[in-house]
């Protein structure tokens, strides 16, 4: 069982609130408390992006799920809404107002917080085979938009729990997750191959999860040191007792021999393997810097002509910066069975997204980035590919209702039914139809 230390906003609503609502009524007694306090609603304001600030009015320090349910309860009474954060990893300001165990896929960065990445779906270096980590969830305890605290599963309850898996926090804050678990493995044998084009690495990307000889396969674009890009997959075989033989897995590959950096370590420095770039980037100050990401899944039949004709577009220095990188890894489609997880239509996809880290906080460049997010999902969604919706750039109704595409309907009656009054998670601006007690409420940058 892994429970959530959330911290849960309470956002006011943009604009008047209708006279009907008691905006007098106290707060409901609670274990955890709620802080009005300038410094706390000031310290959520923010997300990891940089690029969105919105104060709420008030912050939930919950001690339990049933605080949860009776500050939602409290909000929708006075007119307000509220959205859930867990380490605020969102780009777009979206979050505002066992020992010897493993789930089966992490993602690949850990100071994220389960429930916030079961509420996006969760891609990790073993998605291509396991699916997202919403896929591995076995049942959650969820509070409504109602405040209606709810355990759902396949078995009980399976339409809300199929709306909250990968359904941005809509309908329900997931307050408890039991995921399911593996065993773990004692270490992890890992392969850094380098190749001369993307072509190349692409070939090898479908050898390798077709034959399923590595456990993680990542692919990366980072921008070579003496100008130009390096293409990379960071590959890892899992193993506990004897190592893997070297010769057997990397047998028939197209990649630079001369240019592999093998290594073998723990799996818990495997999961972990990024915490030396977040040090890095704290110590320069670009963790601070704005972080105007995109993430999309782009079809096998067109991401040799997509991803080269984006490559053509970028100035690495300026657009992805010297520890930023395009990320571009394999995934079976059918490994991911959230339904609101939205796929192109092939049996493999590729992940395919723009890590930029700005080497200055300069809200102009930050700016130009978010817009060229927009292009590039553009000509992502003219080529049958769809988007992971944790990226930074503003989406309106319409493009929602485009994303989601046929599960659109089934997840605005999930709002109706579960959050009739839109309370949960306004940041998204996913509706159309929002009560007329509650203005929409439009995050404003800076």
């Amino acid at each position: 069982m892994l429970i959530a230390a959330a911290l849960a906003v309470v956002a006011a609503a943009a604009k008047g609130v209708s006279v009907a609502r008691n905006r007098d009524l106290p707060p409901p007694a609670l274990d955890g408390e709620l802080r009005f306090d300038r410094v706390a609603r000031d310290a959520v304001a923010d997300d990891f992006g940089h690029l969105v600030r919105t104060p709420p009015e008030v912050v939930l320090l919950p001690g339990s799920t049933a605080d949860v349910a009776a500050t939602i309860r409290w909000a929708a009474e006075r007119g307000r809404t509220f959205a859930p954060q867990g380490q605020r990893h969102s780009v777009w300001g979206r979050s505002s107002a066992p020992q010897g165990k493993t789930p089966p896929v992490l993602a690949d960065y850990l100071g994220l917080s389960v429930n916030g990445t079961l509420a996006v779906g969760g891609v990790g270096g073993t998605t291509w085979r396991y699916g997202v980590q919403s896929d591995n969830v076995v049942s959650m305890v969820v509070v409504t938009g109602a405040g209606r605290t709810i355990t759902c599963s396949a078995e009980h309850h399976p339409d809300l729990f199929a709306m909250v898996r990968a359904g941005l926090g809509q309908v329900a804050v997931i307050t408890e997750a039991t995921l399911a678990l593996v065993a773990a493995p004692r270490q992890v044998r890992r392969v850094v191959l380098s190749y001369p084009d993307l072509a190349t690495m692409l070939r090898d990307e479908r050898l390798l999860v077709r034959d399923g000889r590595f456990d993680a396969v990542q692919g990366a674009i980072p921008a070579a040191p003496t100008g130009g890009l390096m293409f990379q997959v960071d590959v890892a075989k899992f193993f506990t007792g004897s190592p893997p033989d070297d010769d057997v897995l990397l047998a028939g590959l197209s990649d630079d021999a001369a240019g592999r950096t093998p290594s073998t370590i723990p799996f818990a420095d495997y999961l972990n393997r990024l915490a030396g770039l977040e040090s890095a980037l704290r110590a320069n100050g670009q963790w601070f810097h704005p972080h105007p990401w995109i993430t999309t899944f782009i079809g096998d039949s067109r991401v040799a002509d997509v991803v080269d004709d984006e490559l053509g577009r970028i100035d690495a220095a300026h657009d992805l910066g010297a520890f930023g990188q395009i990320v571009l890894s394999p995934i079976f489609t059918a490994a991911i069975t959230s339904p609101l997880l939205r796929t192109p239509s092939e049996e493999l996809c590729f992940a395919f997204n723009f890590v930029r880290v700005p080497t200055t906080a300069d809200r102009g460049n930050a700016d130009r980035l978010v817009e060229a997010n927009r292009a590039v999902y553009e000509r992502v969604r003219s080529n049958g590919g769809t988007l992971y919706p944790v990226s930074a750039f503003p989406m309106s109704p319409e493009d929602w209702r485009r994303h989601f595409g046929p599960a659109f309907d089934r997840l605005r009656e999930a709002k109706r039914t579960f959050d009739p009054e839109h309370v949960l998670t306004p940041g998204y601006e996913i509706f159309e139809d929002v009560p007329h007690h509650l203005s929409r409420r439009r995050a404003a940058p800076g």
